[in-house]
């Protein structure tokens, strides 16, 4: 398959490389110093806390002519990047599948009016990493999360079309495990729903998780802002997506911050969370944006989600791990004390079995 990489950051690097090594004819537009690096070094992957490092050329454009046909093309940026692309899309008529695979929670109708129906496809990817000068370093997850949180694709209309069994197909003989999702656009507002409330959180804390896992105010808030786009979505008829993230919006907020304490204290969340918050501010207010004109269309509050969209602000003041809780839900603590103990009786009766 012929595939243009529309973006040459962490993750359209990744994808890059894994598709050309897997027999693809590759071809990634980069701009500036990341296409001279390119040009003079390749791909540079380095595997994340070992010194693995592989080089693979892969073909450099630094604009879309329109002379050259494409398969695929695939983009990778940044939702407030989108606008700046979509032009030379719409004007690249050779092109009959472009796939993007990026944040966004205003829905897909901003592609579909500048490429036209048929042409988009929904995405997103599951990776982390940083760059380091010209070297992507990224964080090789473990095959049983990969399992558990697949790269995603799906039309607009949620068939499993042979177009996409194609797509897919490339992915995953690239070495991604892959998943095809009926509603993709409900699955984009639910991922926004949690990582901006994250994003912000650790840009309130200088962008490091481990002193977030640590400072109470940030984690209740992260916790309730969860919660509230989750009820945003909720009231707008938009189905929380895949369900097994809906018990976030069930949980009581005790058990919910903590299991964002011990998230944010792992080794995915340091180099996957805190460098993306700290590179990307300008897509989580835009994003945080987007959803709040879900949350304003629904005529639902979200006081704690206004409270850490204001820290994405680049003067905004940090949260101290010392400062004054916000109040707590008692009733949620008993509700959560109650279900932790009905779990360790349950462990225990399974282990004197």
């Amino acid at each position: 398959m012929k595939i243009l990489i529309y973006g040459a950051g962490v993750l359209g690097s990744l994808y890059a490389a894994r598709l050309q090594e897997a027999g693809n004819d590759v071809s990634i537009l980069a701009r500036g110093q990341r296409l001279a690096d390119l040009k003079e070094h390749g791909i540079v992957l380095r595997k994340a806390r070992t010194d693995k490092q592989t080089s693979t050329q892969v073909k450099v454009v630094e604009q879309l002519a329109s002379k050259d046909a494409y398969d695929l093309v695939v983009v990778i940026v940044r939702k407030n990047q989108l606008s700046s692309v979509l032009p030379a899309l719409a004007d690249h008529e050779h092109t009959p599948n472009v796939l993007f695979m990026l944040n966004n929670a205003a829905g897909p109708q901003q592609m579909v009016d500048a490429l036209g129906y048929e042409r988009v496809v929904l995405g997103f990817p599951v990776a982390a990493g940083w760059l380091e000068g010209y070297t992507v370093n990224y964080l090789a997850l473990p095959n049983w999360l990969q399992r558990m949180q697949p790269a995603v694709f799906g039309e607009l209309d949620g068939r499993m079309t042979p177009r996409l069994g194609r797509i897919m197909g490339a992915f995953r003989e690239a070495g991604f495990y892959t998943a095809a999702v009926p509603n993709m656009d409900a699955w984009l507002k639910t991922h926004a729903s949690v990582v901006v409330p994250i994003g912000a959180a650790a840009r309130a804390t200088g962008s490091d998780v481990r002193r977030l896992s640590r400072t109470p105010d940030a984690l209740v808030l992260t916790a309730r802002a969860i919660q509230e786009y989750l009820a945003v979505l909720r009231a707008q008829g938009v189905p929380v997506t895949p369900g097994v993230l809906g018990t976030l919006g069930r949980l009581p907020e005790p058990l919910l911050v903590a299991l964002l304490s011990r998230l944010f204290k792992s080794e995915f969340a340091e180099m996957g969370i805190g460098p993306h918050a700290d590179a990307s501010p300008d897509e989580m207010r835009q994003l945080a944006d987007e959803l709040g004109e879900l949350s304003h269309a629904a005529t639902v509050p979200t006081p704690a989600a206004d409270q850490l969209r204001a820290h994405l602000n680049p003067d905004a003041p940090q949260i101290p791990e010392s400062s004054a809780r916000p109040p707590r839900n008692l009733r949620a603590v008993g509700v959560a004390f109650a279900a932790v103990v009905g779990v360790l009786a349950v462990l225990r009766l399974s282990r004197s079995r």
